[in-house]
C-alpha cells in the first residue's frame, strides 16, 4: 500500500502547490477551494512525509539477474550515429531479445559534434540547452532537432521490445559553467544580498575535473540547492525522453569516487519516476569494500579499468571477479533490486578502439575464456562489437543457452581454488598493485659475483618466475640488473635501496610502469613496460622497503609477480542437486585440470559425507547425503555440448592454453 501512495503523494503534493500558485501575490482564494485545498494539502502531506516523497513502485524489480544489452562504445568509440545506433538495436531485438538481451546503450559523448577537430579530450563542441543539459547532436542524431532529444529513439528502440540507456559524465560540463547557465528549478539563491538566481558557476567545484577527461566535465556541489536542482533537472529529462538504462561515469573507482553524487543521482532517478537501472564506471583499482558503499544505491558498478581485447587485459580480472564473489556482493540486494560487479562489456566481434575498424584479438579459446568467466562471476553481459558485422561463432558463442543459464540463475559462485601450472615451463606475469599489506614482500638485492649484472633485484619465489609480455614473449623475470640511485654529487652506494630495474637484455631498457587502455588518459589499469633507460624520468625510480616492497616513487605502487596456473571457479543452481564447474588455464600450454566431485557438492552441502570403497587398482569413494542415501552424478561439457553420462570420483579436461572447460554436474539419488 505505501508503494501505490508513494507515486499518489508525489504527484498530489505537486498538484497541491500549482492550485496554491494560481492564487498568489494577494489574490484571495475562495472560500470553498481553501478549504479543499488545505483538506488535501494536509492529507497527503502525511503520505508525503510516510513515503518520504521518493516513488520506489517498480524499482525494487530491477536487475533481479544481471543485465544483458548491446553498448556502442567498442564497436563506434563516441561517433556513433542514429542509423547505426538503431541498425544494431534492431539485430539485438530480432536476434538477440530472446536470449536476454534487452537493453541498447548509446556510450559517450552522444551531444558532442562531429567535426574536424573534435575528439574525446577537445572541448568547445559539446551541445547544450538553455539550463546547461547536454541535448543529442542533431547532426548524428536528426531525430533530436525538434527539441525533443532521445525521446523519438527511445520510441523506436521501445517498439522494438527492447529498453534505451544512455551513459553521461559525472557533473557538470565545462560548456555550461562557461556560458554560466541557469539551473532549472533552484529555489532561492547562492546570493542572499543581491537575490540573484543559481547559475552554473555557482554549484561547479574547480579542481575536480574528471581525471580522464579533464577539458570537459568537473564535479558539483551535491550538497548545495543549486547542485541538487541541477541533477534533478537532468534525470527528469532523461525520464522524459523515455530512458531505462543509465551509465554514469568518472564517479566510482579509486581515482574519482564521488559518493556524494551517487547518492544524489540514484535519489534523483527515484523521484524522476521512471525505472532505470544504474550502473557506475569506471572501476579503476576498485575492492569490494569501495563496492559496498554503493551496492545499494546502483544496480551495476564497474570494477575494473577499460577492458579491451588482449590476454593482459582480460587476464586482470581473474583476481578481481575472485575478491568480489568471495565478500558475498554478487546480486547483493539493494534498494533499486540487486547489484552486480561488472567487469565491463565484452570487446567481441568487430570493433574500433577507436581507428579503423577490425576484429577482435583475443583467440578462439580466449574468447571462450571470457565469456565463461563473465557468467561464472555472473556479471553484467553487454556485447560491444558491431552487430551489423557478427559472424556465426561470436553469435554462438554469446548466446549459448547453459552458459547464460549460469550467468541468470547460478548462485553461490565462487572461485573454488587457484593453483600453479602442472606444466614443467610455468608462467607469470610481472605486474603492479597498491601497495597494502597483503601484498607479498618478496623482493630482495642480491650481489652476484663475476657477473656483468653485479647487483640484481630478485623475486623470491620457488618457482622460475617469467612474463608473458603484451607482444607475447616470455622473458624470465626471476632476478633483474639494479641500478643504485644518486643524487647529485652522492655517490651510488651498491647496497641503496632506491635505484632502476633494467629490462632483460634482450629489450635493452629499462622496467617503468604505464597506463593502459584509453591513451592520454591517467585514470587506466597500469601495466609494465619496456622503455628507455633515463635517470631523469621519475617513474623510473623503485624504493625496495625494509619490508621487502618494490615500490614506484612516481605512482605509489609495488611491482609483484603473479604466477599464472589454474582457477577452478563452482556455483550451484536453485536446486542443491546442479553444479556447474569452469576450470580456466592461465597458462600458455595446455594442462590437464580436475576436480573431485565430492570436493564440489561439500562446498554448498557441507553434510555430505564422502565413504572409501576403493579396492585393489580400483579407487572409488561414494558421495552420499545426510541420510546414507547415495548420490549419482552426471556430467556435461558446456562448450563441447557433449553428455558424458555417469562421473565417478572426479571431472577433468584437459585445457588449452588460456583456454577454459565448463560443466554441469546432476546429481540425483537414483538413475
Amino acid at each position: 500500500m505505501v508503494v501505490e501512495l508513494g507515486w499518489c503523494s508525489m504527484l498530489a503534493c505537486e498538484r497541491g502547490l500549482k492550485l496554491r500558485s494560481q492564487y498568489a501575490d494577494g489574490v484571495k482564494m475562495p472560500t470553498t477551494i481553501s478549504i479543499v485545498v488545505a483538506f488535501v494539502g494536509l492529507f497527503f502531506s502525511i503520505l508525503c512525509k510516510a513515503d518520504g516523497g521518493v516513488p520506489t513502485k517498480g524499482f525494487e524489480h530491477l536487475a533481479l539477474t544481471p543485465p544483458r544489452g548491446w553498448n556502442s562504445y567498442n564497436s563506434f568509440s563516441w561517433i556513433v550515429s542514429e542509423k547505426e545506433f538503431l541498425d544494431n538495436a534492431k539485430f539485438v531485438s530480432e536476434h538477440l531479445l530472446k536470449f536476454g538481451y534487452e537493453y541498447v546503450v548509446v556510450d559517450f559523448l552522444w551531444y558532442r559534434k562531429l567535426e574536424p577537430d573534435a575528439s574525446v579530450w577537445s572541448s568547445g563542441h559539446d551541445v547544450i540547452d538553455q539550463w546547461g543539459r547536454p541535448v543529442p547532436d542533431p547532426g548524428r542524431w536528426p531525430s533530436s532537432r525538434d527539441g525533443r532529444g532521445f525521446a523519438r529513439v527511445a520510441e523506436q528502440v521501445h517498439a522494438m521490445g527492447l529498453k534505451f540507456g544512455i551513459h553521461v559524465m559525472r557533473g557538470i560540463s565545462t560548456a555550461a559553467v562557461q556560458a554560466n547557465t541557469p539551473i532549472l528549478g533552484a529555489k532561492g539563491s547562492p546570493d542572499t544580498k543581491s537575490g540573484r538566481p543559481w547559475l552554473a558557476a555557482d554549484i561547479a567545484v574547480p579542481g575536480t575535473e574528471c581525471k580522464w577527461m579533464t577539458c570537459c566535465f568537473m564535479g558539483i556541489d551535491a550538497s548545495s540547492e543549486g547542485g541538487r536542482a541541477f541533477v534533478k533537472s537532468l534525470y527528469d529529462q532523461y525520464a522524459s525522453w523515455g530512458v531505462d538504462f543509465i551509465k554514469h561515469d568518472c564517479v566510482f573507482g579509486v581515482p574519482d569516487l564521488r559518493i556524494s553524487e551517487i547518492e544524489l543521482v540514484s535519489k534523483s532517478i527515484a523521484e524522476a519516476g521512471r525505472p532505470m537501472v544504474y550502473s557506475l564506471s569506471p572501476g579503476v583499482q576498485a575492492t569490494p569494500e569501495i563496492g559496498s558503499k554503493v551496492s545499494n544505491m546502483a544496480n551495476m558498478y564497474r570494477v575494473t579499468a577499460d577492458d579491451w581485447d588482449t590476454w593482459s587485459d582480460l587476464e586482470t580480472h581473474f583476481d578481481v571477479a575472485r575478491d568480489f564473489a568471495a565478500a558475498g556482493m554478487i546480486g547483493a540486494p539493494s534498494e533499486r533490486g540487486r547489484s552486480w560487479p561488472d567487469l565491463d562489456m565484452l570487446p567481441l566481434g568487430w570493433l574500433t578502439d577507436p581507428g579503423p575498424h577490425r576484429w577482435c584479438n583475443l583467440s578462439p579459446a580466449e574468447q571462450h575464456t571470457q565469456v565463461s568467466l563473465w557468467a561464472m562471476a555472473k556479471s553484467p553481459l553487454m556485447y560491444g562489437g558491431d552487430l551489423r558485422a557478427i559472424d556465426n561463432a561470436t553469435l554462438s558463442l554469446i548466446t549459448n543457452p547453459w552458459i547464460l543459464d549460469i550467468n541468470a540463475h547460478s548462485v553461490d559462485n565462487l572461485e573454488l581454488q587457484s593453483t600453479p601450472s602442472h606444466t614443467s615451463s610455468k608462467s607469470s606475469r610481472f605486474g603492479l598493485s597498491d601497495c597494502k599489506d597483503e601484498i607479498p614482500r618478496r623482493w630482495s638485492l642480491r650481489s652476484v659475483r663475476h657477473s656483468q649484472d653485479a647487483n640484481q633485484v630478485c623475486w623470491t619465489s620457488t618457482a622460475s618466475s617469467e612474463r608473458r609480455w603484451r607482444k607475447g614473449e616470455e622473458l624470465p623475470l626471476k632476478c633483474l640488473h639494479w641500478t643504485p640511485f644518486a643524487s647529485g654529487s652522492q655517490v651510488a652506494n651498491t647496497s641503496s635501496r632506491m635505484g632502476f630495474i633494467a629490462s632483460p637484455p634482450e629489450l635493452h631498457g629499462c622496467l617503468a610502469p604505464v597506463v593502459l587502455g584509453i591513451s592520454n588518459t591517467e585514470v587506466q589499469q597500469p601495466s609494465m613496460q619496456n622503455v628507455e633507460c633515463s635517470s631523469e624520468e621519475p617513474n623510473q625510480l623503485w624504493h625496495l622497503t625494509a619490508e621487502g616492497r618494490l615500490r614506484n616513487e612516481h605512482t605509489g605502487l609495488c611491482a609483484i609477480v603473479v604466477e599464472e596456473g589454474e582457477r577452478i571457479w563452482v556455483a550451484r543452481h536453485s536446486s542443491d542437486q546442479v553444479y556447474y564447474m569452469a576450470f580456466f588455464n592461465l597458462g600458455s600450454t595446455a594442462t590437464h585440470m580436475a576436480v573431485g566431485i565430492d570436493t564440489v557438492i561439500r562446498r554448498f552441502v557441507p553434510s555430505t559425507k564422502i565413504i572409501d570403497v576403493s579396492s585393489g587398482s580400483n579407487p572409488h569413494r561414494r558421495v552420499m547425503l545426510a541420510d546414507n542415501t547415495d548420490l549419482i552424478c552426471k556430467a556435461f561439457d558446456v562448450w563441447n555440448q557433449h553428455d558424458l553420462g555417469v562421473v565417478g570420483n572426479s571431472v577433468g579436461a584437459l585445457v588449452e592454453g588460456h583456454g577454459v572447460a565448463v560443466y554441469i554436474l546432476t546429481c540425483t539419488t537414483s538413475l
